[in-house]
């Protein structure tokens, strides 16, 4: 209130010329209703006095109505709050009008009664004008060939959402029912609208109501009630849309506009995880991060991550010159909250690269997210498999302990447990290097392993979207494949709660609860769009790739799992390594690798990795 710009008052000029006629035509009409409706029965005082005020009315009163910023509400969207704003204005305006008539004629002319009546006769004339221009443009919208949809739940956001329908234009979506589990609300109407059951009742509300769309208004509830209400919109055979949570929206408004596909880990029933932010915050504010990998599916949303602990500075290592400048524009379009954050282009397997970041910038926590990751490529190109993910991560970590870094981070995958694929067995050897490194010295070195991000670059997830979206077909390896998924905001968040838990040498294995079947994710995805796998949507089955496994294991036998009174997070008993044999295979994978010699390459990773047996 009381915000004033010329630029906002010429804009609406408009509105403004419109408000002042009517508040030329409520000052008469007061003096009109004030001697019972007659005008020739005003004494011809009183309606001098009536016109010679005019100007000053006019001006005192758009002046106050300018004040409280009444004209800047959208007609379209009137509201209360638009509607007491004007009634504020008005009052504000009178008030004005009062004083000032009384200072320069002491009300002569003016008779007492002419005041409330005009107040009373402007707030009718601004208010049903704004209403009826709502009233009429819904009438408009309602012409359009609208989507009828049914709106899970009743609340406030359902409420909001139904508002926004009705005021979009051109009109997309017409609501013509509710369904929510909240047995008060049966059969009562929101906006017009009845609530007719609850939500195991979606697929008959559907089929009875010639359902186009569902439209889910439940920001606010638990994962647990969000995935059945998902199970049921899937039953129905028509497609969903949802709200995000109320956090995610800026102005915490429902609207049409922020209606999106239902997320997967929302399809999938996962629960959010409860990080301790108090910890991970005392732990690396205003230290020196080191995040390599920064351009990353997990090194970008770590980013962020670490950004909100308020770290002193915050180094971003990446070789991909267009990850990097992604992720560091996204970072400076939310806040780097004083913040120094440094971009810096170089592979980790150049030493002279990593040796200049050290050097410069001394480290003090360092997440190594650098890696290759996808299975089949690397089957046949061990050499990069191992350069990168073996040699990057020695290089990196080797710098650490000269450079005497507080702690190293090595994020691992499932993969390495028990590999039967290249890529799973240099993640392997890369664990296998950090226990080796991190034996006889101060930095503490912490491996975190987990299975699969939900939506990150060559995952499934939109691999699935892009295929259902191109009408299919829809690629599954294998009817009987799993897999284990979690958010990239969970395992970034549990990456840096582990990372401060850990004494040293430990490998903490993330929760992902149940193993996911692929197939049954790719029917689901299917369904939540309306359409029917294996009719509408070929699902093709193509076989394992190589390097595949059917089921994926997060821990290895050898490896005894313990709690560490920490959600989600479980704490694997390492395997001993000898060390010295250790750093010297080490020593000669780097000239294995420099040579391209793919023999002595995957000769070495068998022998630092005994269970891995190469297909």
């Amino acid at each position: 209130m009381f915000n004033v710009r010329l630029s906002h008052v010429m804009a609406r000029r408009f509105v403004l010329i419109h408000d002042a006629i009517m508040v030329l035509i409520a000052w008469l009409a007061a003096y009109w209703m004030r001697f019972d409706f007659q005008f020739d029965q005003i004494p011809p005082s009183f309606w001098s006095a009536a016109i010679d005020s005019l100007s000053l009315v006019c001006l005192l009163q758009i002046a106050a109505l300018i004040l409280v910023s009444a004209h800047l509400g959208a007609w379209r969207r009137t509201s209360t709050h638009a509607i007491l704003t004007v009634i504020q204005g008005v009052f504000i305006g009178t008030a004005a009008i009062a004083a000032m008539l009384f200072l320069l004629t002491r009300l002569d002319g003016v008779p007492r009664s002419v005041l409330p009546m005009y107040a009373l006769l402007l707030t009718g004339l601004l208010c049903g004008s704004r209403m009826l221009y709502r009233l009429v443009r819904e009438r408009q919208n309602a012409m359009v060939g609208d989507k009828r949809v049914l709106v899970v739940g009743a609340g406030a956001a359902g409420d909001m959402l139904v508002r926004s329908c009705r005021s979009t234009y051109p009109r997309e979506y017409e609501p013509v029912a509710f369904v929510d589990d909240d047995i008060a609300k049966r059969g009562l109407e929101v906006q017009g609208i009845r609530v007719l059951g609850d939500c195991s009742e979606i697929p008959t509300v559907v089929k009875d109501n010639q359902i186009a769309l569902v439209l889910l208004a439940i920001p606010s509830a638990t994962v647990d009630e969000k995935h059945k209400a998902i199970e049921h919109c899937i039953a129905s055979g028509v497609p969903s849309l949802t709200l995000p949570e109320l956090s995610d929206i800026i102005d915490g408004a429902a609207r049409v506009r922020d209606l999106r596909d239902v997320p997967v880990h929302e399809l999938l029933g996962r629960e959010s995880v409860i990080i301790d932010w108090s910890s991970i915050t005392s732990g690396i504010a205003g230290k020196r991060v080191l995040i390599t990998g920064a351009g990353g599916s997990i090194g970008s949303e770590l980013c962020r991550q670490v950004l909100r602990a308020q770290p002193g500075e915050m180094i971003l290592f990446e070789q991909n010159e267009e990850n990097l400048y992604q992720i560091l524009s996204s970072l400076q379009e939310k806040g780097l909250n004083d913040v120094n954050v440094v971009p810096r282009l170089g592979d980790v397997c150049n030493r002279e690269a990593v040796a200049q970041v050290f050097d410069t910038f001394q480290p003090q926590v360092i997440f190594h997210a650098a890696a290759y990751k996808h299975v089949p490529l690397l089957e046949d190109q061990i050499c990069e498999a191992a350069r990168n993910n073996m040699v990057g991560t020695y290089c990196v970590a080797s710098f650490a302990v000269e450079h005497g870094s507080e702690s190293f981070v090595l994020i691992s995958t499932d993969k390495a447990v028990n590999p039967e694929s290249r890529m799973g067995a240099s993640k392997r050897g890369a664990e296998v290097a950090c226990a080796a490194l991190g034996k006889h010295c101060k930095t503490r070195f912490t491996t975190v392993r987990f299975g699969n991000v939900l939506g990150s670059a060559g995952s499934v997830v939109p691999l699935f979207t892009r295929q259902i979206d191109e009408g299919g077909p829809v690629t599954v390896t294998d009817p009987e494949m799993e897999r284990y998924f979690m958010t990239v905001e969970e395992a970034s968040q549990l990456i840096i709660q582990a990372s401060l838990i850990g004494q040293g040498g430990e490998i903490f294995v993330l929760d992902m609860g149940e193993p996911v079947n692929i197939d049954y994710l790719a029917r689901q995805m299917i369904r939540l769009l309306g359409r029917i796998p294996d009719k509408e949507i070929e699902i093709v089955y193509t076989g394992l790739r190589p390097g595949e496994k059917l089921k994926e294991e997060l821990f290895h036998p050898d490896e005894k799992l313990t709690d560490t009174g920490y959600d989600n997070i479980l704490l694997a008993a390492t395997r001993d390594v000898d060390s010295a044999a250790v750093r010297a295979q080490c020593d000669a994978l780097i000239a294995a690798c420099a040579s391209y010699d793919q023999g002595q390459v995957e000769g070495i990773i068998t022998t630092l990795v005994p269970e891995f047996h190469p297909q």
